[in-house]
């Protein structure tokens, strides 16, 4: 793609900022200091039209920079149009290029003038270079003029075929503007779309999806055949890109997968109810039915798989994006992963940690397990802005329990002191909801929001008095004391709302205070004509209870009240005044409610909810402007329900073409003639012999030897279910011995389609029998092309540039690391050492040999590994479980880890039949690699590219013995798995490696100097892997 002069960064309005960047420095030389102060825009205006006109291309070229830096500025550059477009058609391919980026900019505005040149736009559809192209097709789609529909149909569906991806992708981008130009032509656009669907460039990927949601959401059958690719493209898609796919795959997975959710629930609920008399044979049976109730579909797994990495995204969109998926999707048991990326999300700006709170607060409501463990992270800080504060507030109210009740209360204290007014209310309101929620506290609450109402601040006095009133009407009974102490502040406090509260207080509770509800209303109704509204109905209340409960005492002081009202001001106030009159004081228009005036007034009222605003959000998808809003958004699309029948998932397989069948038909027959060979030549064998230290270690060999044999016997039918790319619901962790066993019941023809399958990429996956193929040099050829089609596309240059081929290493070290100590173990021990040998279990894997022993008197049984807790991205192939091991007796098992390139500790539980221990692995920088055997000059090619960033070096002091060529090889080989590579020159010594994982080569060099110094080299893209292994070769060498 950068051949035609385009780079990944230039995409959509990003060319014109970087135009303007370099335009700055041509811009101040040309034109005078003066000019600009004291000449007319028109005139500035005029000198760049002139140069536009000029015969010069130099000038032209001037002009447009100039230009496009106005408009990255922001200034308007609209009048200039006539004579940018004449230059359209410029054989200049600068200039060319500079003039689309204004046409892209103002062919909206200026249709007329952009129709003129319409046939230059077609022309220039067909220009060599694939950034015109695309600016023509953009500019094409911004005339916004029904008249050029079939033109712009045309455009489009030509552009959907071209070679450079970055002209398909603006084909994505024009159908979504034809769309909205002319709805009319929807059919022949989905057209389109389908075929862009299945275009397998990530540049793609992503607008051709925008343009699917945008035209037909609703068309779900588009998408089955391009769901895996989807899924598996998206690791490598912009991050733009990304978001829109994972909210559509959102929306697609909710309509063909059953939920994960229920069966959980119900599975649990079976267990709870088993019988205590139930037999075993009963029970078992129970529970292998219980097992079998859900199982998740491969498909919706792969989805959970392959978008959990992006949680560890830069684009905080992204991380969102990802955590609604796995929110709407994911078992409630896996969900809990997303909580530490939201959390890490809350060091953005204000923008960021506001959507992010939004979606916490709602999270929080459901499963409050998901946040506990952060929740200091949602303490306030004095820097928070008051909408950051409340949103904050809200998740410590949602996630407030028995255990953390005590420390928020502590906390909340302080919030109430905040200068902050609208936050201190707020947090008044979160102490209430506290005390509703959790009835240990009710009583605590109460009291130090009592304590509040002596605060000077009256902002805090009135919140506390209507939370209180709250409060109250739970449990009335026992606070009498505090309706007494609210009715003394009733003088104080001036805030209508928390006076009405006061007063409805009173009059709900008159009877439990008699001696002060008539003196209340005495006062009030003195300063009845001043108080607001809210106060005046609320002593129209109190006049009518006092009536109807105490009429001796307040009979003429309600008939008062009620006059006063009667010509009041409101209307309101009029009405309601009318209303109590009729109903209490009877008279013969009196109807026949005055009868019942007192069950009216006095009526049981139910205790108020105190409840999040967040509860009723969730309904709407999370991370969308509906969520946000709360209200449904302009385009807002429904997450459909769970099916309750899971619809057939054979139509997301994808057929091979015929042409794939024949090439695969060949392949087949080539593999089938050639007999199968051993992993290990005979001289490795031998070699491995000699350095193995145990007879333990050569007992391992042989029984790994003999898994080997059967692997490759069943060559064919491992790599056809590898294939296939669906893993089981324990992911890709579960044993090759599965996989091959299930694969082996397969036919011959579905074999022969899977491979098929292999080769075309469709489902790129691996298998470990391909590393073993490609082992031996008489199967390089065949092995070769397997490789290719397996390896991802970012390392397939890295691994394929050179004619390099991985060795097995001469030197294994006889270093054993202590995993688990004997007196921990209750009696087992457990030692491990790297093999340096290519892992049996998965390419990517580094190979760990596991000595376990039983130094107790009582044999221990079936030791396994139980829970893993594995970094994200890393993976582990267990061993298979020994059922007993007897005292005194020790047992060297294999397994392989996949370290993802990083030396990150593998975390797991060692288990027994009664106990399990908490154990690590974790590998020196040396052993994530595998020697690399290459020529001289390969190696010179290689280090060649591999320069800039992607080279660190040291100067070390090397010790005297340590200068020999003999020496050197030794101690950087025993230090770290690195094959030699012949050297012409007696003070240049060559490694060379690639990194288990990701296979990136890995260059050592060493260059003695003069007065017993050294310079040591690394060159790798995997700078950091470079760096930590330099810092371990250098004390290799300095020392004695």
């Amino acid at each position: 793609m950068s051949g035609n002069g385009i780079g990944y960064g230039e995409q959509g309005g990003e060319v014109a900022p970087e135009l303007a960047q370099e335009a700055a420095p041509t811009t101040a030389p040309s034109v005078p200091a003066a000019f600009g102060l004291f000449s007319s825009d028109t005139k500035k205006n005029e000198d760049l039209k002139q140069m536009l006109e000029s015969s010069k291309d130099s000038a032209k070229l001037d002009a447009m920079k100039r230009i496009v830096g106005m408009i990255a500025k922001g200034k308007n550059a609209s009048e200039l149009f006539p004579a940018v477009v004449k230059n359209v058609a410029s054989k200049n391919i600068e200039i060319k290029k500079l003039v689309y980026v204004y046409l892209m900019r103002y062919a909206e505005e200026q249709q007329d003038l952009a129709l003129l040149s319409i046939s230059t736009f077609q022309r220039a559809l067909k220009d060599p270079n694939q950034l015109i192209r695309a600016s023509a097709l953009r500019v094409l789609s911004s005339i916004r003029v029904p008249i050029i529909v079939p033109i712009m149909m045309l455009a489009i569906k030509e552009a959907s075929s071209d070679l450079s991806p970055y002209v398909r992708k603006n084909a994505a981008h024009a159908i979504q503007k034809l769309y909205s130009l002319d709805p009319e032509q929807k059919e022949m656009l989905i057209e389109v779309i389908e075929k862009l669907l299945r275009d397998r460039s990530t540049l793609v990927a992503g607008s051709v999806v925008m343009a699917f949601e945008e035209v037909c959401p609703d068309r779900i059958d588009l998408i089955h055949k391009n769901y895996r690719k989807l899924c598996n493209l998206l690791v490598d898609v912009e991050e733009w890109g990304q978001v829109v796919i994972i909210h559509m795959l959102t929306r697609y997975a909710r309509t063909q997968f059953v939920s994960p959710w229920k069966t959980d629930e119900d599975v649990g609920d079976e267990y709870n109810e088993n019988n205590f008399y139930e037999s075993d044979e009963e029970q078992k049976e129970k529970d292998r039915k219980v097992k079998k109730t859900y199982t998740m579909d491969p498909d919706h797994r792969l989805l959970l798989r392959n978008t959990k990495p992006l949680l560890q995204s830069r684009n905080a969109a992204v991380v969102m994006a990802v955590a609604q998926l796995y929110w709407h999707l994911a078992p409630k048991s896996e969900a809990g992963i997303i909580s530490k990326s939201l959390v890490r999300l809350l060091r953005s700006n204000r923008e960021v940690q506001y959507i992010v709170l939004q979606n916490i607060a709602t999270m929080s409501i459901q499963r409050k397990g998901m946040f506990e463990p952060y929740l200091k992270s949602f303490y306030v800080r004095s820097t928070d802005p008051t909408m950051i504060k409340t949103l904050k507030l809200e998740i410590m109210t949602n996630l407030a329990n028995e255990a953390n009740i005590s420390t928020l209360l502590r906390e909340f204290q302080t919030y109430v002191k905040s200068q902050d007014k609208q936050f201190a209310a707020a947090t008044i309101q979160a102490i209430g909801r506290c005390a509703t929620n959790i009835s240990e506290v009710t009583d605590t609450c109460l009291n130090g929001l009592v304590c509040l109402l002596s605060n000077r601040d009256e902002i805090v006095v009135a919140e506390s008095v209507v939370v209180i009133k709250k409060l109250l009407q739970t449990q009335p009974a026992h606070h009498g004391e505090i309706i007494k102490h609210m009715a003394k502040l009733l003088d104080n406090i001036t805030v209508p709302v928390a006076r009405a509260s006061i007063l409805w207080l009173i009059g709900e509770y008159c009877e439990r205070v008699p001696k002060i509800a008539p003196d209340v209303l005495r006062k009030t109704a003195k300063s009845f004509t001043n108080e607001d509204d809210l106060v005046k109905l609320q002593i129209l209340n109190l006049g009518a209870k006092l009536y109807l409960t105490n009429s001796k005492q307040t009979k003429l002081l309600t008939q008062y009240v009620l006059n006063l009202g009667k010509y009041d001001q409101s209307y309101d106030i009029r009405d309601r005044t009318r209303f109590i009159r009729q109903l209490i004081v009877p008279n013969e228009k009196s109807g026949a409610l005055s009868k019942y005036a007192k069950k009216i007034f006095l009526a049981q009222k139910p205790a108020p909810l105190l409840e999040s605003p967040f509860k009723d959000r969730d309904h709407f998808q999370l991370g969308t402007l509906s969520h946000t809003l709360n209200s449904r958004a302009t385009g807002y699309l429904e997450l459909s329900d769970w099916p309750e029948v899971a619809p057939d998932p054979a139509v997301r397989n994808v057929e091979v073409a015929e042409s794939a069948k024949e090439w695969t038909a060949i392949l087949s027959k080539t593999k089938k003639e050639k007999p199968t060979e051993k992993f290990y030549s005979e001289s490795e064998e031998e070699e491995e012999d000699s350095a193995s230290t145990s007879a333990t270690e050569s007992e391992s060999g042989s029984e790994s030897e003999k898994e080997r044999k059967e692997e490759s016997s069943s060559n064919e039918s491992s790599e056809s279910s590898s294939s296939t790319g669906v893993s089981s619901d324990s992911e890709s962790e579960e044993s090759t011995e599965k996989k091959t066993s299930g694969a082996a019941e397969e036919s011959d023809s579905e074999d022969i389609k899977k491979k098929a399958k292999e080769i075309s990429k469709s489902r790129s996956t691996f298998s470990s029998s391909d590393t073993e193929s490609s082992s031996s040099e008489e199967s390089s050829s065949n092995s070769k092309s397997e490789s290719d089609s397996n390896n991802d596309s970012d390392t397939e240059k890295s691994r394929n540039a050179t004619s390099s081929k991985v060795t097995t290493q001469v030197f294994v070290p006889t270093k054993m690391h202590e995993m688990l100590h004997r007196m921990t173990g209750k009696g087992l021990s457990a030692h491990y050492q790297f093999s340096r040998q290519p892992c049996i279990f998965g390419d990517r894997m580094v190979s760990v040999q596991v000595t376990l022993t039983n130094t107790s008197d009582q044999k221990i049984e079936n030791i396994h590994i139980g829970e893993k807790k594995l970094p994200p991205g890393m993976r582990m192939h267990e061993f298979n479980p020994i059922e007993c091991l007897e005292p005194e007796r020790s047992v060297t098992v294999s397994m392989g880890i996949d370290f993802c390139d990083s030396t990150q500790t593998a975390s797991f539980q060692l288990c027994t039949k009664d106990d399990h221990f908490n154990v690590n692995i974790q590998p020196p920088v040396g052993e994530l690699l595998l020697p690399v055997t290459m020529s001289e000059k390969d190696f010179k090619k290689e280090q060649g590219m591999l320069t800039g960033m992607n080279e660190t070096s040291a100067t070390i002091d090397v010790a005297p013995q340590n200068s020999t060529s003999r020496v050197i090889t030794e101690r950087l080989m025993k230090a770290a798995n690195l094959g030699v590579v012949p050297s012409g020159q007696d003070k240049i010594h060559r490694f060379a490696a690639k990194t288990v994982h990701s296979g990136s080569l890995m260059l050592v060099t060493v260059e003695l100097k003069e007065s017993s110094t050294a310079q040591l080299i690394i060159n790798t893209e995997k700078t950091v892997i470079g760096s930590v292994l330099l810092r371990e070769l250098k004390p290799v060498l300095s020392q004695g």
